[in-house]
């Protein structure tokens, strides 16, 4: 066999050669796949927390519309329940703020008592023109128009790409009426 005749018979196995197709694939596809899973379960882990967020607003202002007098043990307590909530992820990062409005007829806005935890979340107190726009358009019903406000600010920060994105501040809030009556807090009426 000549030297020239050898070669050519080489190449031709050599083209031939399908065994390590399948390794070349894998080593393509392996990463995109990595990141598509990590990123699925970061996803994941973003609308729980978001969603635990939502929860915990409604239930903030749920659980202080039911009473009409607050005692400061009563409010820590509410404050502890909604809080709980947000397991597993860290208590420590949740801001929340519950607060009593007052609607006058002219749908001006004014905040009676405001209690707190972990400095509170802040910000002007409106309440959307949907909700009073029953009292406003037909000028019958008694003023003004309580509402129990609820806010709710997380500091999220994902498992893999907090590198990518930092901490991320996830945030709800929630209006309700009073169930009784406007709920005194400590020593501060609503009314």
């Amino acid at each position: 066999m000549t030297a020239t005749h050898r070669k050519s018979n080489l190449l031709r196995r050599f083209a031939g050669d399908r065994r390590g197709v399948s390794a070349v694939e894998f080593a393509l596809l392996a990463p995109v796949m990595i990141g598509l899973y990590l990123g699925s379960v970061e996803i994941s882990d973003g609308v729980g927390a978001s969603r635990k967020v939502s929860l915990t607003a409604a239930a903030l202002a749920n659980l202080t519309a039911q009473v009409s007098t607050i005692s400061a043990s009563d409010m820590s307590n509410i404050l502890n329940a909604s809080s709980a909530i947000i397991s597993p992820y860290d208590a420590s990062k949740l801001k929340i703020t519950v607060s009593c409005l007052s609607v006058d007829k002219n749908n001006a806005v004014t905040v009676k008592w405001t209690a707190t935890r972990n400095g509170g979340v802040g910000g002007a107190a409106t309440v959307p023109a949907a909700l009073t726009a029953d009292y406003t358009a037909t000028k019958t019903k008694t003023y003004p128009v309580y509402f129990i406000y609820s806010q709710v600010s997380y500091s999220y920060t994902p498992t893999v790409g907090y590198t990518i994105t930092g901490s991320i501040n996830l945030s709800d809030k929630m209006y309700m009426s009073p169930r009784l009556t406007p709920p005194t807090y400590g020593s501060i009426a609503c009314t």
